[in-house]
């Protein structure tokens, strides 16, 4: 049965439109450093949000809602579309300032995450939800981390204004190629979906080119390997990503590149703020259709290559409604694949690796008991093992169990001595998936067979435990703000 939103309660629609937000991912660190003011309330800090953790191991949450559920768009995949029989609320902008500020308070959250539905259209809904984030900046002084949505389809003009109140904007891809967006989604278009994503890339750009910063957000220094191909038309679209629908050679030029000073209409004091300094993001949904891997990070690259993006996240898809365009209602999240397309988008942004380095036509999909890296270097044996004392940062960077920082370490170390298993170990490196893949002074750890097969036995025997716990969760939903507390966990 659908319900008035004003014959709701405020505890009513925090309850429905904070679950109905669930499906959003936003498990991500801020970027943002802002301290305290006079006269304002709150702050933020570049660690991790949304249940996630800090470098300094804390954990810290954001009021993750909806604005509204009350959706005119009908998508097949999505629990809050129009042809569902469900109650309905909208959020009025002083009663999410309401929430966020009593919530940060008593100490509950750090900061907000905004969502929405498309309510009435897209430019009634991005109005809502400028609104809500005006008055929670000026009006209630919240100086605190804010992640907000851009609607597809809202003018240029309120996509742009709330840039400058917010700390992150993402706008969801929702399916990986332009096929399945057609299948579930037909309200929607490519072009609407990623001409917001450029708008917001330009309004970075042009904030930071005029505080005179690069242009491009700064991240770790693994992310150089992504290197930025919007300017660069000679760069070759790889045909796997070029046959998705979503992105071509040419589409920057036919989106054109929005100037955010071209359409500039705000007081001098708004646009002297920084514009999304936490970056931009995205979401797709996995395993709604039948997209295989290599075509979802293929599809991640180019995201990160063209549209300067901070994260791509992949979400499993949970089966909510029934129909015969999508999965059973029985089938089970795909966790353990969007585990592994985690693990691949690190090795994308960190590593080095390019997406048809990891994945080809005649091995389209991740092995499904190994993870990404290791499952390229067993398809790579000839390049085993590497020499710890000799081999360049970036060798070491391939070798399963070895990361940045331990690559980092080992340069640095052997610099005044050469390095044996045992300082290995104490550096960091994970000697149980690495052992298989080094030599120390010629010499492997133990004597074996560098043969695929056995190596392959060998491995998924040492992931097994791991597998098994993202594949079988005991629970596939996210904590509210008020659970009671899982026995066994803190």
């Amino acid at each position: 049965m659908q319900l008035s939103s004003q014959t709701l309660s405020l505890s009513e629609k925090l309850n429905l439109l904070a679950d109905a937000a669930k499906y959003d991912v936003a498990c991500t660190s801020s970027g943002v450093n802002r301290a305290g003011k006079q006269g304002h309330l709150g702050n933020s800090v570049s660690c991790g949000i949304c249940h996630s953790f800090s470098s300094d191991g804390r954990c810290i949450s954001l009021l993750k809602i909806l604005q509204s559920n009350d959706c005119i768009y009908d998508c097949k995949y999505c629990v809050n579309r129009a042809g569902n029989d469900r109650q309905r609320a909208t959020f009025t902008p002083e009663e999410v300032c309401t929430l966020v500020t009593e919530f940060y308070r008593r100490n509950y959250i750090e900061g907000l995450f905004l969502s929405s539905a498309v309510c009435k259209n897209p430019a009634h809904t991005m109005e809502l939800m400028y609104r809500t984030l005006h008055l929670l900046r000026n009006r209630y002084r919240f100086n605190g981390y804010i992640h907000v949505k851009a609607i597809p389809g809202a003018p240029v003009e309120l996509i742009e204004k709330t840039g400058y109140l917010a700390d992150r904007m993402s706008v969801n891809l929702e399916l990986p190629t332009g096929e399945g967006l057609q299948k579930l989604a037909p309200q929607k278009t490519q072009k609407a979906i990623l001409k917001p994503m450029r708008q917001i890339q330009s309004g970075i750009v042009d904030y930071r080119l005029t505080a005179g910063k690069s242009a491009f957000l700064e991240r770790s220094s693994g992310n150089r390997y992504l290197s930025h191909s919007i300017f660069d038309t000679r760069k070759q679209i790889p045909a796997s990503a070029a046959d998705l629908g979503w992105i071509s050679s040419s589409s920057a030029a036919d989106l054109g590149w929005i100037s955010s000073s071209s359409a500039r209409s705000l007081p001098e004091k708004e646009r002297s703020a920084p514009f999304v300094p936490a970056g931009q993001s995205t979401q797709m949904i996995i395993g709604a259709t039948k997209e295989n891997d290599y075509q979802l990070l293929s599809t991640s690259q180019l995201l990160y290559q063209q549209y300067d993006l901070k994260r791509v996240f992949y979400s499993a898809y949970i089966p909510v409604n029934e129909d015969s365009a999508l999965p059973s209602r029985e089938t089970k999240p795909p966790l353990l694949r969007e585990h592994r397309l985690y693990q691949a988008d690190w090795l994308l942004r960190f590593y080095g690796f390019q997406a048809d380095e990891l994945l080809d036509e005649a091995h389209p999909n991740f092995h499904a008991q190994l993870d990404p890296k290791c499952d390229w270097a067993l398809r790579h044996m000839e390049l085993f093992p590497v020499e710890i004392n000799t081999a360049e940062y970036a060798d070491l960077l391939r070798v399963p169990g070895i990361g940045p920082k331990s690559a980092m370490r080992i340069v640095k170390s052997r610099r005044s001595s050469h390095l044996s298993f045992e300082h290995l170990k104490k550096i960091g490196v994970v000697l149980k998936r690495a052992k298989y893949f080094i030599t120390c002074e010629g010499k492997m750890m133990y004597h074996m067979r560098l043969e695929q097969q056995f190596l392959t036995r060998q491995l998924t025997g040492e992931e097994a435990a791991s597998n098994w716990e993202v594949s079988h969760p005991e629970q596939y939903q996210q904590l509210s703000l008020f659970d009671a507390a899982v026995p066994g966990h803190i």
